[in-house]
């Protein structure tokens, strides 16, 4: 069996980083949260350690005083070893100087010595969220929140900690209140949009790119997620549509020309596919995906000699792409080479387990070779695996959301 309508093509292909998509790769929470903390009088001396520090505004501490505060209150909690407030007024003044993991213990000796002392979930969630510790930061959130329901601070932290630790769905119910609370915010959006494309909600996906495009209609990367939002819904031609826009807003912008190409290879649009693809590698001669689709069109073309040298050329520039082994195998095998098909068809099925057609061609070879039972046994996994869906473009163009940099 050839590449046929009658398997569904081996197209998880992963990896591609999205370009400068949106402001989350710059830290959404490097704009607002440090203002979060509980803030410190530093005027507080250790004879005032009892008083859990003001929470109005102050002007932003000098390096000095912040140094001069930490000595200050590790003296108070040295002479006063049980006073809660005292060691959450410690971890605030070491979060401000960006002594996180110090902050930590600070924070959660205030925790074992008073349960309930208000903000030091929130501070220690936040400290956890600043080391990049996402499923600590959503214990400790989830406590601030469950103390205060009312709190947007907890709530969008908490959201953003589900986003760092790759739990979307969770993400995605936070994000919804705290994105309502703050209509305005676009980064917040932009978090919130990532959740719903990654949980598989299109539907929330579009209404929230939608937004971030009525708040900045020249965005390339909202053009560019709201196709992946409208490929997931199905809607392939509209997704075209805003790759093609984002095409129009930047023509040099690496990957959008194979995001088109992507989605007319899906539709079997191959002349289209092509033309793209050839536009991506005139912008980046090294896209590995886009080679390892050209030379997948180069097969469908029956020209097995002009899609060998662009798989390989993949491979070596990055060796986790399935279409690419997958058709090297079934070049190999019709050079009769089958233990290097084989090999090549394995590593396939190794990095997508979920693909029937790497299965297929083992089965064939097997067959070919007298093994029986393993041709078998390969026949039946395609059987297994034949009804399974296409790949969204959202995995094709990146492996992973876009991440928060705490």
């Amino acid at each position: 069996m050839e590449h046929s309508n009658h398997l569904r093509q081996f197209d998880t292909l992963k990896g591609i980083a999205l370009p400068a998509l949106s402001p989350i790769n710059h830290s959404l929470l490097a704009l607002f949260t440090l203002t979060w903390f509980v803030p410190v009088s530093l005027a507080q001396t250790p004879s005032s350690a009892g008083l859990l520090p003001s929470a109005q505004a102050s002007p932003p501490p000098s390096q000095s005083e912040l140094v001069q505060a930490e000595k200050n209150w590790r003296l108070a909690v040295q002479q006063n070893p049980t006073d809660a407030n005292a060691f959450a007024t410690l971890g605030f003044v070491l979060s401000k100087e960006e002594k996180y993991q110090e902050a930590i213990t600070a924070y959660k000796k205030a925790i074992t010595l008073n349960p309930k002392l208000p903000g030091v979930q929130l501070n220690l969630g936040l400290a956890e969220f600043k080391l990049g510790r996402f499923d600590e930061a959503v214990r400790a959130l989830s406590a601030a929140l469950a103390a205060d329901p009312s709190s947007f601070q907890a709530r969008t932290l908490l959201g953003m900690s589900y986003y760092g630790a790759k739990r979307f769905e969770q993400a995605v119910k936070h994000l919804k209140v705290a994105a309502e609370s703050d209509p305005a915010n676009l980064q917040l959006h932009q978090v919130l949009a990532q959740s719903c494309l990654w949980a598989k909600q299109y539907s929330c996906a579009l209404e929230e790119f939608r937004k971030i495009q009525e708040q900045d209609p020249d965005s390339v990367a909202s053009h560019i997620l709201t196709a992946e939002a409208l490929d997931g819904l199905g809607q392939t031609e509209e997704a075209i549509a805003e790759f093609q826009a984002a095409a129009k807003a930047a023509p040099r912008e690496p990957n959008v020309h194979f995001g088109i190409g992507y989605l007319y290879w899906k539709k079997h649009k191959y002349s289209e596919a092509k033309a793209a693809m050839q536009e991506e590698l005139a912008i980046n001669p090294a896209n590995p995906q886009a080679l390892a689709y050209l030379g997948d069109i180069a097969m469908k073309e029956n020209e097995p000699g002009k899609a060998f040298p662009l798989l390989e050329k993949a491979v070596k520039l990055k060796n986790d792409l399935p279409i690419a082994y997958l058709d090297m195998g079934a070049i190999l095998a019709s050079q009769k080479k089958n233990s290097e098909a084989l090999a090549a068809l394995q590593r396939a099925e190794r990095l997508d387990p979920s693909q029937p057609e790497a299965h297929y061609r083992m089965a064939k070879i097997y067959r070919q070779m007298g093994n029986t039972a393993a041709a078998e046994k390969e026949f039946a996994k395609v059987r297994e695996l034949h009804e399974k869906d296409q790949g969204d473009i959202v995995h094709q163009m990146s492996d992973s959301p876009p991440p928060l940099k705490p």
